[in-house]
């Protein structure tokens, strides 16, 4: 597999300076070397010391298949009780920076800030003070998927009363942690949780509104993001001093045919469905971008439609959600190849409307442990210059970018470094040849960990978790070891070629 992905990266490295070899050299100075997490994903302790359940809990507990083997994040990682067996495990991989999410029901059990959960208050006080004790600065995600189940049975991300809701709790979390915490989050992927949370219905809350649903949820999604920013810039930024984004996730796409205008067009739809769709309003000029709009419209009319099925921002939400990040944050995976594909008689749903078909390309090898995650690492590059020629040069974070194993007691993990090896290199290129502002790089995972619906099939950590041992030991796979050496080095030395 090595062998393989060093052939990926080759082959399409056309926009490289090929005479320039990055291997030896030394990221920026102050670069931020990270791993992530999420609550639900880590934490188990679902229904301990009084905290509320999240849609993830009813979801996993409704059963019927639509998690892998029917597991759940019950128990996952027990970080809940194990913190300091995570904070080891930080501390060996000499980490900058490490993120992790809130669990809002642990902190708000009814999703409100009338009843607040102490006990969760100190174990997210205990986790922050002790990275802060070790120089590890914490990254704190308010919203990671696992939205309280209370505030879900009166609408979720679909009802327009989440935007105060989800301003309220990000106004309690900066009250109590921004003393101390200065780089925020506020809501990861919104692309995904509004596609299969919301329109597909394969990730909780499990709704399935084709056609609508997304762009709902996301209208809604955005709006909450905004107010909790403009909430930080009123009331604490003078104060703490921090900064305050949104993680948006996207592939990178390139036409299937190169040659072709229409598969051409269909990649660029691809990136403006996924990454532009949030990107857009809240970098640029706070609207959908203009590519969506007029491909959803069109194909409204043509299913006989009088309007949009994309809702619409008022010319005030415009001016509120303008702007409305201090950084660009950004998971990345994997790319696709993206052929056109018209929909004349399709039924309405995302899908549909965007008539861009991902085609699998033979020769991208394909992570062990996730099907759907081809090895690519020079799309990133590709994409983090997509971002600084859209998004008027911005300071970049690569919050999550990580490889998966379906071999749990594969601790020489060689494929996964491999990725990871030939990633960073092309995220030398983007700094040095591009002059890409990129200040941090993050792994996903820290740990292995209940991987969503995969439950804890797909195995993206840097320590391995042994699930089947109630005492739940770290082990340090190879990629976590090369990976401190890189931490250490500021950069990957030659003899890792």
């Amino acid at each position: 597999m090595a062998s393989a992905l060093s052939g990926a990266s080759s082959t399409l490295d056309s926009s490289a300076d090929a005479s320039w070899n990055p291997e030896g050299v030394s990221f920026p100075k102050s670069f931020a070397w990270g791993a992530s997490t999420a609550a639900y994903q880590v934490e188990g302790g679902w229904d301990a010391d009084g905290k509320g359940p999240s849609v993830w809990d009813t979801f996993t507990h409704q059963g019927g298949d639509r998690v892998f083997k029917n597991q759940t994040g019950d128990v996952a990682c027990g970080s809940y009780t194990l913190w300091e067996e995570d904070l080891k495990c930080i501390k060996q991989l000499g980490l900058t920076h490490y993120r992790f999410s809130l669990s809002w029901s642990r902190l708000l059990p009814d999703g409100k800030t009338g009843f607040i959960n102490q006990k969760g208050v100190e174990y997210y006080d205990k986790m922050i003070d002790s990275l802060l004790a070790n120089d590890v600065t914490p990254v704190v995600t308010l919203y990671h998927f696992d939205l309280p189940q209370c505030l879900e049975d009166q609408g979720g991300w679909r009802s327009g009363a989440m935007v105060e809701a989800f301003d309220s709790y990000a106004q309690f979390c900066f009250s109590t942690f921004g003393d101390r915490v200065k780089l925020w989050i506020t809501i990861n992927e919104p692309y995904v949780m509004a596609k299969l949370g919301y329109e597909e219905g394969t990730m909780a809350p499990g709704i399935k509104e084709l056609g609508t649903g997304a762009y709902l949820a996301a209208h809604n999604m955005i709006k909450a993001h905004a107010a909790a920013w403009h909430t930080y810039d009123r009331l604490f930024r003078k104060t703490q001093g921090g900064l305050v984004s949104i993680a948006f996730n996207s592939d990178w796409a390139e036409p299937f045919d190169p040659n072709s205008v229409a598969d051409q067009e269909a990649a660029k739809r691809h990136v403006a469905f996924c990454l532009d769709w949030f990107a857009a309003p809240i970098f640029l000029n706070g609207d959908y971008p203009a590519i969506m709009k007029s491909q959803i419209s069109a194909m409204c009319k043509r299913q006989g439609s009088p309007s949009s099925r994309l809702p619409e921002f008022t010319e005030e939400e415009k001016m509120m959600i303008k702007g409305t990040a201090d950084f660009f944050s950004l998971n990345y995976y994997t790319s696709r190849k993206i052929k056109h594909r018209e929909n004349t008689h399709s039924p309405p749903s995302m899908s549909a409307d965007k008539e861009a078909e991902q085609v699998t390309e033979p020769s991208w090898p394909v992570a062990t442990g996730s099907s759907w995650l081809a090895v690519v690492p020079w799309g990133l590059r590709r994409l983090l210059k997509y971002i600084k020629d859209t998004y008027n040069h911005p300071i970049i974070y690569i919050t999550e970018n990580g490889f998966s194993q379906s071999d749990p007691a594969a601790l020489d993990d060689t494929q996964r470094w491999e990725y990871f090896r030939l990633t960073l290199l092309e995220i030398l290129k983007a700094i040095y040849v591009d002059g890409v502002q990129l200040k941090g790089y993050f792994v996903w995972s820290l740990l292995d960990n209940f991987e969503w619906t995969s439950g804890y099939r797909s195995r993206f950590g840097l320590f391995h978790v042994d699930f089947e041992n109630p005492a739940l030991p770290r082990a340090p796979y190879k990629s976590a070891i090369e990976y401190a050496e890189v931490i250490a080095n500021n950069g990957l030395m030659k003899s890792h070629g």
